[in-house]
């Protein structure tokens, strides 16, 4: 909540911030130092991009699970299209780096991996979770960071889903895929580039076809509250203006990390984790016999880079929220709405970890990185969302507007 009144004529006026503020700016700053004192500065760094990027989710409002249903419900496609420039603009800067297998000196990888049932399966399933959960794997963050209660429960059992899902991974990899493959290695980096602006200009379009032919005319954006350097300080920031700074920060991470940004292993390996304090020892299981999932099981998750740049998102999010005055957690939370973010939780958790990823690992990331899984990942998971909207109406009152109310 925003304080800006003084107590008296003789108090100090408190901090716009507000405590909240003040709390998220004091761990952004210890947390980026204290991380590059032990972990070294490339941690550091990566909580600090995290950050970066929790307050552009808020600042812009950048939802991708929102604008997928608004779509699907009304055939409003502005938020697709500007998904759309997104992931233009992101193999555009990703390509030619991830085919010469360096940046900046350093050896980079994208996120690569095999496309088949598992994918199908986890995708329906994290894309029908979106619209139950309320959000997506950056928007349970960034609206839980921001103070919205609820998506605190849709976290919780996202871990725990996470965490159910790494029983199973083995058996879900063991079923027929194609092998993991990207576009800048079958038609190299210019070619590759070409053809993802060609699907991505076609689905582009599509949005425009259907938005005119149900509404007559293309929605605009709304006016902002605030101009000029107040907006970009407190948001809210064009959509458009939102997608160039995750971009950037992406490559950021690119550049970092040698790899692209995700979000889910972190809640795989903090179920892992939590399951450890009660007894359960999920150290046998086959996902975490794997070398470097075994590693960041033994070691601290302030060791592994994915938790650290989703405590930094939530950090972000909710310095954001206070910048804007928003920071006001409500715990007066339907029973049924509850009941959506239990199941919606438990499916995106579960979805993610057999599906190689979720909307940032494998759709942004992924398509990012050329890879076939993302684009399979995003048709699979649009059908979900649409399986979602469909359910939607039973868990929450909505008339026939759907607006936007999550990540």
């Amino acid at each position: 909540m925003t304080i800006s009144s003084s107590m008296g004529s003789g108090a100090p006026a408190a901090s716009p911030l507000g405590a909240p503020g003040l709390i998220s700016l004091v761990v952004l700053v210890a947390g980026t130092l204290a991380l590059g004192v032990v972990y070294g500065p490339a941690q550091g760094a990566l909580f600090l991009v995290g950050g970066a990027l929790g307050i552009s989710l808020y600042h812009a409002a950048f939802g991708f699970t929102s604008a997928w249903r608004v779509f699907i419900a009304e055939g409003r496609g502005r938020g697709l299209r500007v998904q759309m420039i997104l992931l233009a603009l992101a193999v555009i800067l990703f390509f030619p780096f991830l085919a010469s297998g360096t940046l900046f000196g350093n050896e980079v990888r994208g996120n690569i991996s095999p496309a088949g049932i598992g994918v199908i399966v986890g995708a329906f399933m994290f894309g029908v979770g979106m619209q139950l959960g309320g959000g997506c794997a950056s928007g349970t963050l960034f609206t839980a960071g921001g103070g919205n209660a609820r998506m605190l429960v849709t976290l919780f059992f996202f871990i725990v889903g996470s965490l159910i899902a790494t029983l199973h991974t083995a058996w879900w990899a063991a079923l027929p895929s194609l092998p993991p493959t990207a576009l800048f290695q079958t038609f190299g980096a210019a070619g590759g580039i070409a053809v993802s602006l060609i699907i991505f200009g076609a689905i582009a379009a599509i949005t425009v076809v259907v938005e005119k032919k149900r509404n007559g005319a293309l929605e605009q954006a709304p006016p902002s509250p605030r101009q000029g350097f107040a907006r970009y300080l407190r948001g809210p920031w064009p959509l458009v203006f939102g997608a160039v700074a995750l971009v950037i920060l992406n490559f950021a991470t690119l550049a970092i990390a040698g790899r692209p940004w995700g979000v889910t292993s972190a809640f795989a390996l903090w179920g892992a984790k939590g399951a450890q304090l009660i007894g359960i020892d999920p150290a046998s299981w086959p996902y975490w016999q794997q070398p470097g999932n075994a590693k960041a099981l033994a070691s601290s998750v302030f060791a592994d880079v994915t938790s650290v740049m989703d405590f930094g998102i939530i950090a972000g999010a909710m310095l954001a929220a206070a910048l804007a005055g928003k920071f006001a957690p409500n715990l007066d939370i339907p029973l049924r709405s509850v009941l959506a973010a239990v199941v919606g939780g438990l499916l995106l958790g579960y979805g993610a970890r057999i599906a190689y990823g979720c909307n940032i690992g494998a759709y942004f990331s992924g398509i990012a990185s050329g890879s076939l899984h993302g684009y399979l990942w995003a048709v699979a998971a649009f059908a979900g969302n649409v399986a979602g909207v469909k359910l939607r109406p039973w868990f929450f009152n909505e008339g026939r507007a759907i607006r936007r109310i999550d990540g």
